[in-house]
């Protein structure tokens, strides 16, 4: 699924210091609220392709100050500091809707193989900026894929077209545990710190640079699994009949991803999300034990270093484990379309911003369908806080061509009819 996310925030009280490496880096008070629409309450919600987000004030805020002009939009509302309209990026921009056009199209032809076109600086640029150019949304995310620092932790893997990932040597065993090493970016994925730095610098602050990596017991999944997986019997056999084994592993991945969000943050990455697609497989009792302890652990981790950096938490069909997910202590939460908002939300608390959650198939239907389901997920997320939504209005166009998904996405412009 694809998520447009706009935060929706309000003010805090804030400084601004300068960075050695990167200008200039808010101080605000982090508040766990992240978008406001209008500048009174905050919020955060998507849609196929695109992502929405939504927050909460809380009590503490001091005296309101405007949005710092030096940072994005998006990393404003994401700290809770008043914003004139809700931030949106496209959390699968280069994916399902740059394979429906003709330049990725031809990167592809002659770059076949996406682990050489995700490990290529000039690559990675190249087909992350893209659909920036052509939207100007208000994140950009790394073209990359959560399973890049597998070799690096001596597990070699590759991307087959029309099968997904491929493990060559699952990890089973305590042997198998020994022989995988902690990831060091700086040795074995150069590229991606040298794309995010260049990111930075080709749009110069016109937008949010996201980094990603995958969540601990997700990455176990498919190193176990040996690739993607229906039933993840093998992970689960792993887990119940040898949890001292599984539970090394995942410290491994633990120890490796919060050291590799850091690397990502301290490359140019302004916000990172972490992916743990598979943690949902896991009921309640079971994720407690192999998800959630290190996801929290990473999440610690990286805010000792680095406090500000806003961490966003994605697990597809979390509904069964809405009220955990905050545990983490991530800043944002991804919801998909199978939980309702206005439960969404309440569930979550007030102190958290919220990422999501429209069905992607609503882009089959007509404009006016798609903006009645958008405003209404709005509406549901910032609950009885705003008076309008006129004032804020925004605009979301978005065109399908025959099944293959999101093809355009234009924010507050207009467009002749021929083109819609």
């Amino acid at each position: 699924m694809s998520c447009i996310g706009y935060p929706i925030s309000l003010s805090s009280t804030s400084t601004v210091v300068r960075n050695s490496v990167f200008g200039y880096q808010s101080k605000s008070k982090f508040l766990p609220v992240r978008c406001a629409v209008g500048g009174t309450e905050p919020l955060t919600f998507s849609i196929p392709s695109a992502v929405f987000a939504f927050g909460i004030k809380k009590e503490y805020v001091e005296t309101p100050k405007v949005a710092s002009i030096a940072e994005p939009l998006l990393l404003n509302a994401v700290r809770g500091e008043k914003v004139e309209r809700p931030p949106v990026w496209l959390m699968r921009q280069a994916g399902r809707f740059l394979f429906c056009t003709q330049s990725y199209q031809q990167i592809c032809e002659k770059y076949p193989s996406f682990r050489e076109r995700s490990e290529n600086v000039d690559l990675v640029v190249e087909i992350s900026l893209q659909p920036w150019k052509v939207f100007k949304p208000d994140g950009v995310i790394l073209f990359s894929d959560i399973l890049t620092p597998l070799p690096g932790m001596s597990i070699p893997f590759d991307i087959v077209k029309g099968k997904g990932p491929l493990i060559y040597s699952p990890i089973r065993t305590a042997e198998d545990v020994d022989q995988v090493t902690e990831f060091d970016p700086d040795k074995f994925v150069p590229y991606v710190g040298e794309a995010l730095t260049i990111l930075r610098e080709e749009i110069k602050g016109d937008a949010a640079v996201l980094g990603f990596v995958g969540a601990p017991f997700t990455l176990a999944s498919y190193v176990v699994e040996g690739g993607s997986s229906k039933h993840f019997s093998k992970i689960k056999r792993l887990a119940f009949s040898q949890p001292k084994v599984l539970h090394s592993l995942l410290q491994k991945f633990t120890n490796s991803m919060a050291n590799y969000i850091r690397y990502q943050a301290d490359h140019g990455a302004q916000a990172v999300q972490i992916f743990d697609s598979w943690a949902t497989e896991l009921s309640p009792v079971d994720f407690e034990e192999f998800s959630l302890p290190y996801l929290k652990q990473i999440v610690d981790s990286v805010k000792k270093t680095h406090p500000y950096l806003p961490l966003i938490l994605y697990a597809s069909g979390s509904g069964g484990l809405l009220e955990r997910l905050p545990l983490t202590g991530v800043d944002v939460v991804s919801l998909d379309w199978t939980v309702d908002m206005a439960e969404g939300r309440r569930r979550l608390g007030s102190d958290i911003a919220v990422q999501g959650n429209v069905d992607p198939g609503v882009l089959f239907g007509s404009k006016e369908f798609i903006t009645q389901r958008i405003m209404d997920t709005v509406r549901k997320a910032v609950k009885q806080q705003l008076a309008t939504l006129e004032e804020n209005a925004f605009t979301v166009r978005l065109s399908l061509t025959e099944g293959l998904g999101l093809q355009r996405v234009l924010f507050g412009t207009s467009i002749n009819d021929e083109e819609d």
